[in-house]
């Protein structure tokens, strides 16, 4: 009996179905060089594909990540932040400039809210780093410095505070700005801008918020958790915040404004700390 030119040979038998061709590709049925194999005679190779039959390509192993990707973003080597350049004239505020800041305040003062509603109100992307936040990710052993401050509170500050500067770092040399909050002491070096500048570099902007000391209390009333102190506790870090009076450092007294109005008014003091940085 004879076929058609292409067609599959019969079954061998009922129900059978021709095993694979040895030394074929898996899947495909196809023995490497059977086409070549076809143009001389002899007898024909069972089961090959009909004529213009295309299989399914071989798969590839994935390639494994390299170390130094992060997704599709290549991380920096994690160089200390530079000045950034002053906005256009014609421009307000600070515009699209890539920007460190560092705001500082009491417990109460709103920190934590006027920095993420500034970095949510900017034309360009821009991070919220809390330290309080980064602290807290330490949970069974976290060492709450409201309980006395000791070796393992001051251990697991520095530890959060270079975690928020590496991690500053990074958002802005990807084109990320960030803002930082947290209550730097002008009178207690531990806990002062020197730790701030050495993690994240010359080019950090402090800005000091201190309302009046009837607003923080006010507000630290409406915490809840170990994010609220006693009266006693907000009034002795509020009068050591006003050593930072006859700093340099640009402050914004928030006591009578909401927080997109302090928030205007902070982007506003950034730009001339742009244009004029303050020693520090």
């Amino acid at each position: 009996m004879q076929h058609a030119v292409g067609a599959p040979l019969p079954p061998d038998g009922p129900g059978h179905l021709p095993g694979p061709v040895p030394g074929s590709i898996p899947g495909t049925g196809t023995a490497p060089g059977w086409e070549h194999q076809a143009q001389h005679p002899g007898p024909a190779p069972q089961g090959p594909p009909t004529a213009g039959w295309s299989g399914p390509a071989p798969q590839q192993a994935p390639m494994p990540p390299s170390p130094d990707t992060t997704g599709h973003v290549q991380l920096p080597p994690g160089g200390p932040v530079p000045l950034p350049a002053p906005p256009p004239p014609a421009d307000t505020g600070t515009g699209a400039a890539p920007l460190a800041v560092l705001l500082i305040g009491p417990a109460g003062a709103g920190k934590t809210t006027v920095a993420r509603h500034w970095a949510r109100s900017r034309r360009v992307p821009t991070a919220h780093i809390s330290l309080d936040d980064v602290r807290e990710w330490v949970c069974s052993g976290f060492a709450d410095p409201q309980s006395g401050w000791n070796d393992q509170s001051e251990a697991q500050y520095r530890l959060a505070r270079r975690t928020c500067g590496f991690a500053a770092r990074n958002f802005l040399a990807n084109g990320i700005s960030c803002i930082l909050d947290d209550a730097v002491f002008p009178d207690r070096p531990v806990v002062g801008l020197g730790g701030w500048k050495r993690h994240v570099g010359p080019g950090l902007l402090p800005v000091v918020l201190l309302p009046g000391l009837e607003i923080v209390l006010e507000r630290n009333a409406a915490r809840s958790g170990n994010r609220r102190l006693s009266d006693e506790e907000v009034a002795s870090i509020h009068g050591r915040m006003a050593g930072w009076y006859g700093s340099g450092l640009p402050i914004i007294d928030n006591s009578q404004c909401d927080v997109e109005t302090t928030a205007r008014i902070l982007d506003d003091v950034l730009a001339r700390a742009i244009a004029s940085p303050p020693a520090w």
